[in-house]
C-alpha cells in the first residue's frame, strides 16, 4: 500500500479506525454499504492546493470539480477553504445554492447545456460559464437577452488534441472527443468569440481546456500551457481585447493500487506554474488569472467504502467473497475496469491470505468489485474496507436492481457526522406513481 496515503487509518485487532472512529462502530450505527470520508484529509488536501498553487505574476484559482463528489457538506468545506467550485448540471448548481455558497464562484461546465439550465444560471448568479461550442454560444446569447440586467462571464473550451495516457472513457482531448472546439479551428473560435461579444451582458474572458483524468505524467500539462498560450497570442492579434484567464482543467492522478504513481501536489503545482511563467514571458502574453480544477485528487484518497461480507462461494475457478453492494454503489470497475485495493476487517485479519474475487449483489456478470485480490479467510459478517473510493463512487451510484443508495459519513478526530443519510426503501419509490 502506498505510504502515507491513509495516515489517519489505524488497523486494529479485528477492526480499523479512521481518524479515531471505529469502522465496526460506523457499520453498526449507519449500516453498509457506507461511504466514509476523512474530513482532515479532505481539508489538508484543499489547503495544499491553495498553498502551492500561488503566483506573484497572476491570480491563481483552485476550482473543485464537484462531479467527483457533490453534496452540501462537501461544497461548504470547499467554500470555507477558499476554493471555487465547478458544476456540470443544474442539479450541481442547485446543490451549491442550497449549501449557501457564493454562486459567483461557480464555473458552469458541460457540452450540452439546455436553455433552461442557462436561464437558471443567470437567475442564480453563476459567475462563469464555460462555452463548449459555437452552437452553445448562440444559445447563450439568446438566453442572455432575457436577462439584460445580469452580466455573465465566459470562457471557451478548447480541445488541444493532447494525448493523455489513460482509459479512453476519461480521455477528453482526443480527436473524437465530444468536448470543446478543436484548437486548429481558429475561424470557428473567432466566430464563437464574436457571437459572445455581440451581447452587451456577456463577457468573453479566456480559454479553458481539460486533457483527461487520472493522469500521472506532467508533460501534457506543460504542453497544454504552450498550446493555449500560442492560441491566446494568435487570438489576441485578431481581437481588440486580451485573454484574461487560462484554465488548464484538472485530471491529476491518485493512488488506487500499487501500480499507480501519483505526483505530490507541490510538484504538480510547481510544474504548471513554472511552465506558465516561462511560456507567458516567451509569448508576451499577460493573463490575469490561471486556474486548475482538481476533483478526484481532492476526494479519492480521503474516501472509503465499507461493505459487509454476506456470503462466501467457491466456484469452478474463483473463490468469491460476496458483499452487500456492488455496481449500484461502485460502478467504476464495471464501467471502465477501474481497480481498487481493500482490506478485510474481521477476526482472521492476521491469518494467511488467499486469492479471492470480491463480487457484488447486482444481477450482472460484470458486477465484480475487485478481481483477484489476496485477503485473509473471511466469514459472513466480516467487513470489507475499499480504499480510495472517494471519487466517482457515490457520485455515480444508482438504484439499479432497486438497491437503495448508501449513506455518507464524515469522520474527524473521533467524531462523526452524517452528511447524506442512507436511502430507505420508501424513499427509493416515493416518486413513483400508481
Amino acid at each position: 500500500m502506498k505510504e502515507n496515503v491513509f495516515g489517519s487509518l489505524i488497523m486494529q485487532d479485528g477492526d480499523a479506525a479512521i481518524s479515531g472512529v471505529s469502522v465496526r462502530a460506523l457499520a453498526d450505527q449507519y449500516g453498509t454499504p457506507l461511504y466514509i470520508y476523512d474530513e482532515n484529509t479532505l481539508t489538508s488536501t484543499m489547503d495544499a492546493y491553495m498553498d502551492e498553487f500561488r503566483s506573484d505574476e497572476f491570480e491563481t484559482r483552485v476550482v473543485y470539480a464537484t462531479k467527483a463528489f457533490n453534496c452540501k457538506a462537501m461544497l461548504k468545506l470547499c467554500d470555507a477553504h477558499g476554493l471555487y467550485c465547478d458544476a456540470v448540471s443544474l442539479g450541481e448548481i442547485y446543490t451549491a445554492k442550497r449549501a449557501g455558497i457564493d454562486l459567483s464562484k461557480i464555473y458552469f461546465h458541460g457540452n450540452n447545456k439546455t436553455a433552461f439550465e442557462l436561464n437558471r444560471a443567470f437567475e442564480y448568479g453563476v459567475g462563469t460559464i464555460i462555452v463548449d461550442s459555437k452552437e452553445e454560444a448562440e444559445k447563450l446569447v439568446s438566453v442572455a437577452k432575457d436577462h439584460p440586467e445580469t452580466s455573465m462571464r465566459t470562457l471557451i473550451r478548447v480541445n488541444p488534441l493532447i494525448e493523455a495516457h489513460t482509459h479512453k472513457h476519461i480521455q477528453t482531448a482526443a480527436p473524437d472527443s465530444k468536448f470543446g472546439i478543436p484548437i486548429m479551428m481558429k475561424e470557428r473560435l473567432l466566430e464563437t468569440i464574436a457571437i459572445l461579444q455581440s451581447a452587451d451582458n456577456i463577457h468573453f474572458a479566456g480559454l479553458h481546456c481539460h486533457i483527461g483524468s487520472q493522469l500521472f505524467e506532467l508533460e501534457p500539462y506543460i504542453k497544454a500551457v504552450e498550446e493555449l498560450a500560442d492560441l491566446a497570442l494568435d487570438l489576441e492579434s485578431s481581437l481588440s481585447s486580451s485573454i484574461e484567464e487560462i484554465d488548464l482543467g484538472g485530471g491529476f492522478g491518485v493512488w488506487y493500487t500499487d501500480a499507480d504513481t501519483p505526483n505530490p501536489i507541490a510538484l504538480t503545482c510547481k510544474t504548471i506554474l513554472d511552465a506558465c511563467n516561462t511560456v507567458f514571458k516567451e509569448k508576451g502574453i499577460t493573463p490575469k488569472i490561471v486556474t486548475i480544477e482538481p476533483g478526484r485528487s481532492i476526494v479519492a484518497e480521503a474516501g472509503y467504502l465499507l461493505y459487509t461480507v454476506t456470503m462466501i462461494k467457491q466456484s469452478l475457478k474463483d473463490k468469491f467473497y460476496f458483499v452487500d453492494g456492488g455496481m449500484s454503489d461502485l460502478i467504476r470497475p464495471a464501467l471502465y475496469q477501474a481497480e481498487y485495493t481493500a482490506d478485510l476487517i474481521g477476526d482472521s485479519a492476521n491469518e494467511e491470505k488467499e486469492l479471492v474475487t470480491i463480487g457484488g449483489k447486482c444481477c450482472e456478470s460484470g458486477d465484480i468489485v475487485i478481481r483477484d485480490i489476496m485477503l485473509p479467510p473471511a466469514k459472513e459478517g466480516d467487513l470489507l474496507l475499499i480504499y480510495s473510493a472517494g471519487a466517482y463512487g457515490y457520485a455515480m451510484a444508482s438504484n439499479y436492481n432497486k438497491q437503495p443508495l448508501p449513506g455518507v459519513v464524515f469522520v474527524k478526530d473521533g467524531q462523526t457526522r452524517l452528511v447524506i443519510r442512507p436511502q430507505t426503501l420508501d424513499e427509493m419509490i416515493e416518486r413513483e406513481c400508481d
